[in-house]
């Protein structure tokens, strides 16, 4: 009893603080979940030493014996975006940061087997989110209504110009050893979801609920769905894993419904993993998953921008959304048992952009243009039952830069063009026991 009412706080103390989390990585997906993952550039799907087998393969819970783990990551994304117009004499024209340098998003996992073949466990994650916070007043803009010049920002709303989304999932997670070489999983999701946007009232015009565009406050959706697992035991040195989780439904953001296609919809993308897991020596091993995420399938997110100048108001089924492509990522890990009480981790992620010039103006907002990581990790173990892992991730800056829609929404106007950028760190602790 002790032991279900310590979880119990766990998961509760998890679920509360993950409230601020904010980030882009493989298009808005985190780049690993669990800190031993995120060390090895996110490779996971056939990796086991780790309680975190709700996202990235439930099939893994079986073989990962009774253990938590409990961890917080410092994330610290710099956004910024440009809007150059020659011709127009300094109108439109900007260059601005998004403020917010340092989120904290924790995560939390609990496994322990059942019997020799079957096992249980939960985890509680953020899957993913977008935050961009640009000062307003900066950019002179005009009113089409009467002509005349103002101070906007970059998207000539009034006041801040920003969109906050956080998505957490809550997975418990169920395995079954088929025999001694292979296993099955799954994993219900419950999700839920906030989001909030300010400064877009200059878009109220072009929708089909102008009340329902921006500054109307947080709204939050819920939904659910699974992720199904298999992990098999190839041989003696090699591990293979595949995972999967199909287009979640959510409930809609009501107070968006003018912004999103789909009077506010906003569900979480089809996808799937493969991953491989090879023991090259006793003392190391190297993991590499492919991964894709399905963005395209989402209205919200798989619209381009074009269906607006094409008649399609915004928040109606074909509403322009940010044109995101499907995102394919290769990660690749190493892990290396250094001493008898440490171990050292290093790895590469590279994921497509999801952001073509042609849809630079709407990502403002979300300029997921991020294609690399690189990162470091360790492991220390503090006894036989207790360790501390780190995990450091390094994402060099990206630019996307392409024409601006304000070519086709001002008279005469030609040459403008638009600029999004982000780069990456963070830092994360993890504490690992085992009972």
């Amino acid at each position: 009893m002790k032991k279900i009412n310590t979880l119990r706080a766990t998961v509760m103390a998890a679920v509360l603080a993950s409230g601020s989390a904010a980030w882009a990585t493989d298009g808005y997906f985190p780049h690993g979940f669990g800190m031993k993952s995120k060390g090895m550039g996110g490779a996971s799907v056939a990796v086991t030493d780790n309680a975190f087998a709700g996202i990235n393969n439930p099939a893994a819970s079986v073989w990962a014996g009774n253990r938590a783990d409990l961890g917080v990551d410092i994330f610290m994304p710099k956004r910024s975006a440009a809007r150059s117009a020659p011709g127009f004499g300094g109108m439109l024209e900007g260059d601005v940061t998004s403020s917010g340098s340092a989120f904290a998003i924790p995560e939390f996992a609990y496994n322990t087997k059942i019997d020799d073949r079957r096992s249980w466990g939960v985890t509680v994650y953020g899957n993913g989110g977008m935050n961009t916070e640009f000062e307003g007043g900066n950019v002179m803009c005009m009113n089409p209504n009467n002509g005349q010049p103002y101070q906007g920002n970059l998207l000539c709303g009034q006041g801040k110009l920003g969109v906050d989304l956080m998505q957490l999932i809550i997975a418990p997670t169920f395995a079954y050893k088929l025999d001694a070489q292979h296993s099955l999983g799954v994993s219900p999701l419950v999700v839920v979801q906030q989001f909030s946007a300010t400064g877009l009232d200059a878009f109220a015009g072009f929708s089909m609920a102008p009340s329902k565009v921006s500054n109307t406050g947080t709204d939050r959706s819920t939904g659910v769905g699974v992720r199904l697992g298999y992990l098999g035991q190839l041989s003696d040195s090699l591990k293979f894993g595949a995972t999967y989780s199909p287009k979640i439904k959510m409930g809609k953001f009501d107070e968006y419904a003018g912004l999103f296609a789909g009077a506010g919809s906003f569900d979480i993308p089809e996808n799937y993993a493969l991953g491989v897991n090879v023991q090259v020596t006793p003392a190391v091993s190297v993991a590499a998953d492919y991964s894709r995420i399905n963005y395209s399938g989402v209205l919200s997110i798989g619209n381009p921008m074009s269906n607006l100048m094409a008649g399609n108001p915004m928040g109606s089924p074909n509403g322009p959304g940010f044109g995101w492509s499907d995102v394919s990522v290769i990660k690749l890990g190493v892990q290396w048992q250094a001493t008898p009480t440490m171990v050292l981790r290093a790895g590469y992620n590279q994921s497509t952009n999801p952001v073509k010039p042609e849809n630079v103006t709407f990502n403002i907002l979300a300029p997921g243009v991020i294609k690399q990581h690189y990162t470091v990790g360790g492991t220390y173990a503090l006894s036989k039952d207790a360790e501390l892992t780190w995990a450091y991730m390094y994402a060099p800056k990206n630019t996307v830069t392409g024409p601006s829609m304000y070519n086709g929404m001002m008279p005469g106007a030609s040459g403008i063009t638009e600029t999004i950028r982000m780069s990456q760190q963070s830092l994360g602790v993890q504490y690992g026991w085992k009972f």
